[in-house]
């Protein structure tokens, strides 16, 4: 078979085509902030750019769908430092980077900053939980030492300061433990080592921030609740005309959606 032929060939059967074919059921759980038409153009631009992604992907779309799908539903462009695709053996594997944790956080709106380093044998870090947030103070241009541990906080709109996290080396090297394929060359663990230090204390601190827009609309939802329970019915006399037939064809009363 030939090149133009090879190449037509994968167009029309290979990953491109099938991540084409589900386009609705990918774009149907982007959230709003998402452009859709964008959204799938990054997913062909990161397959196309990356010979070994579409190799493995042509092998298994299966784990380019379920990567995708997921890339979707957290919010997140493909192929870019908030969600990589990384081609991992015989499978595509769909990694959320640390800024597409932190992403998710700004994204709610409640916190208006992240704070999350990692701390160095050389630093000097203090903190007890007495206090509202950590003291580290860093020498940048002497030799730091070994990775020892990392703290992130989130501060509020208002000014107040979230539960402040703080994991050890030990807890570092359990999850790196856990995370398959932690130790192959091409591993984020071994690549962007740092950076997965951070998305993990980041994860630590997502139960103590919201991280989603849907929160901002919920708490919206609740608000006007609240606020209509309190003003109380307002229900005002109206003349109604004697019912007809036409009146039994209603399909009934069509179901509002909040909008951001």
């Amino acid at each position: 078979m030939s090149e133009i032929s090879n190449a037509i060939a994968t167009r029309d059967n290979g990953p491109e085509a099938i991540v084409r074919q589900h386009k609705d059921d990918l774009t149907l759980v982007l959230p709003s902030h998402v452009k859709g038409e964008t959204w799938m153009r990054l997913a062909y631009g990161a397959l196309r750019s990356n010979p070994q992604l579409m190799q493995t992907a042509t092998r298994n779309p299966g784990s380019l769908m379920t990567a995708l799908q997921e890339c979707a539903r957290l919010g997140h462009e493909p192929g870019t430092e908030s969600f990589y695709l990384v081609p991992f053996g015989n499978e595509v594997q769909g990694i959320e980077g640390y800024r597409g944790v932190v992403e998710r956080i700004y994204r709610a709106g409640a916190v208006k900053v992240v704070k999350a380093e990692v701390v160095r044998q050389n630093d000097v870090f203090d903190y007890d939980p007495d206090m509202e947030r950590p003291v580290h103070k860093v020498d940048w241009f002497a030799d730091r030492g070994d990775v020892i541990g990392a703290y992130a906080y989130g501060i509020f709109q208002d000014g107040s300061t979230s539960r402040v996290v703080v994991i050890d080396r030990p807890y570092i090297d359990k999850v790196r433990k856990e995370s398959r394929g932690s130790d192959n060359p091409k591993s984020p663990w071994v690549k962007w080592f740092d950076q997965m230090v951070l998305k993990t204390v980041a994860r630590r601190l997502e139960p103590w921030v919201p991280t989603s827009t849907e929160w901002r609309k919920e708490q919206m939802r609740a608000a006007q609740e609240v606020a209509a329970e309190k003003a109380g019915p307002t229900v005002e006399p109206v003349y109604r005309a004697p019912a007809t037939h036409e009146d039994f064809n209603d399909e009934g009363p069509i179901e509002g959606e909040l909008v951001d």
